[in-house]
């Protein structure tokens, strides 16, 4: 955690550098690859020791898939290659961590590094191997045309700015902010002659930076006084469990589960200071004309917590991972996209039982919810009093359900979450399942999707 922590100051300060002296204007674009590149192997190397093989080694082995595989396959292949590698190091983290986290725990930046290989590899099949009708809007504006060359692809799997805590970033936006069009692109999405501008202006990061760092020792302060005093494996205490009623613990699950979120708030909003603070991240200009530097933020902590639905919850928690996800699965599997997203989330999280709770769990809770949305809510939207109880009521059975599911995910293993299931008496579980068979809802069908995402490609293409 030192070593994590020191690094990520590092490349803060590394990041502010490379952003002002090797700037596209003072440098070309194999230096600025070749710099996040080295710097990028150093951390690694400081941070995991000789464990930090095992990156190079998947990077190199996709490198090669690339380079060799027929472009119909070339996803299928690096998919395979890359979950079937981080799931080997997972299965060995069983033997080596026994259910705990050491700080040669390499497989943060294996797992970053998956998702940018697998993202990869399905833009550019889409780019080469597909028609662009074939393609979603999305795709399309994302598709890979070239296979990258040997410094481009190392410098976007191994860069400073994400080898550590990431997050995964598309190719093209990772290529563009190395050549210095990254900013210039989302600004031209706009009219600036009718702002009364007469050129286009030159938006900085720093604010942004300096606000996420505010997020972020605010984070670390709630981190080291609520996290330590208020662990998860209180809630399967014997004595406590004997005398704790049921709702208090449930009241008492929400706080723990609280308390466990300051960690992942504290290093997701670092890891996006230090790509801002590269100027990596800049997403264009918002209705109020304000700046934003949100492409690659992880989480929207004002959404996670007044989510009033488990989907809004999940969309703004790991953001970019969830991002991945729909593009690498949900939007390409042929059936059962929901469980198949939630099945490879679990996989990509690794091997503890716990993470399979934790997502079978969400998959039947996010269709019950899905079903109560799209049968009860309309019934509330006539007027603002019911609007607002609906909202105060959904928002607390959200957080009460986001808690239930992710308690197997901090606990790891199956003895203990069996014991926190049964003290609740599985009642998501059992609320879940007489949802769906009392308000039944159709699933929509790949078919139907597609041919949604045919007519979104058609509008913008009309535009």
């Amino acid at each position: 955690q030192i070593n994590f922590v020191a690094c990520q100051l590092f490349a803060l300060l590394a990041a502010f550098w490379f952003r002002i002296y090797l700037s596209p204007s003072h440098a070309s674009s194999a230096v600025r690859h070749a710099f996040a590149t080295l710097f990028g192997i150093y951390f690694a190397v400081f941070c995991f020791g000789w464990y930090s093989i095992h990156l190079f080694v998947l990077v190199m082995m996709n490198y090669g898939i690339m380079n060799m595989a027929s472009i119909p396959n070339i996803h299928r292949y690096s998919f395979v290659v890359a979950m079937g590698y981080l799931t080997l190091c997972h299965i060995s983290r069983i033997y080596i961590f026994h259910y705990g986290i050491l700080t040669t725990d390499f497989s943060g930046p294996l797992m970053i590094i998956t998702q940018k290989i697998t993202t990869l590899a399905c833009q550019l099949h889409d780019g080469i191997g597909r028609q662009a009708e074939e393609l979603t809007a999305e795709q399309n504006r994302l598709a890979v045309k070239s296979r990258p060359s040997l410094l481009e692809y190392l410098s976007y799997l191994l860069n400073f700015m994400s080898i550590i805590a990431g997050p995964c970033s598309n190719y093209k936006d990772y290529i563009a902010f190395i050549e210095g069009r990254h900013v210039h692109m989302k600004l031209l999405e706009v009219n600036w002659k009718q702002k009364g501008y007469d050129r286009l202006p030159d938006p900085s990061p720093t604010g942004a930076v300096m606000y996420k760092l505010c997020i972020t020792l605010v984070s670390l302060i709630l981190f080291l006084t609520l996290t330590k005093n208020f662990p998860m494996a209180y809630i399967i205490d014997n004595e406590f469990l004997d005398k704790t009623p049921f709702l208090s613990r449930l009241g008492y699950l929400y706080v723990v589960t609280q308390a466990a979120k300051p960690k992942y708030y504290f290093a997701w909003t670092l890891a996006d200071a230090v790509n801002n603070a590269a100027g990596y991240g800049f997403s264009g200009v918002d209705e109020r004309g304000t700046f934003r530097w949100d492409l690659l933020s992880n989480l929207n902590i004002w959404n996670i917590e007044t989510a009033t639905s488990f989907k809004m919850y999940i969309e703004n928690w790991n953001i970019q991972t969830a991002a991945w996800l729909k593009r690498v699965c949900y939007d390409r599997a042929p059936w059962y996209p929901t469980a198949l997203t939630f099945i490879l989330s679990a996989l990509w999280h690794g091997i503890y039982p716990g993470y399979y709770f934790t997502f079978l769990t969400g998959i039947l809770i996010t269709l019950a919810a899905r079903a109560i949305r799209n049968n009860c809510r309309h019934y509330f939207l006539s007027s603002v009093p019911l609007k607002i109880a609906y909202d105060v009521v959904t928002w607390a059975v959200t957080q009460l359900a986001v808690c239930y599911t992710v308690a197997p995910f901090v606990m790891l293993a199956v003895e203990p979450t069996i014991k926190f299931y049964k003290s609740v008496y599985f009642h998501m579980h059992i609320l879940s399942i007489l949802v769906l068979l009392l308000l039944p809802i159709r699933p929509q069908t790949h078919s139907v999707r597609r041919a949604q995402n045919q007519a979104m490609l058609n509008s913008v293409k009309g535009k």
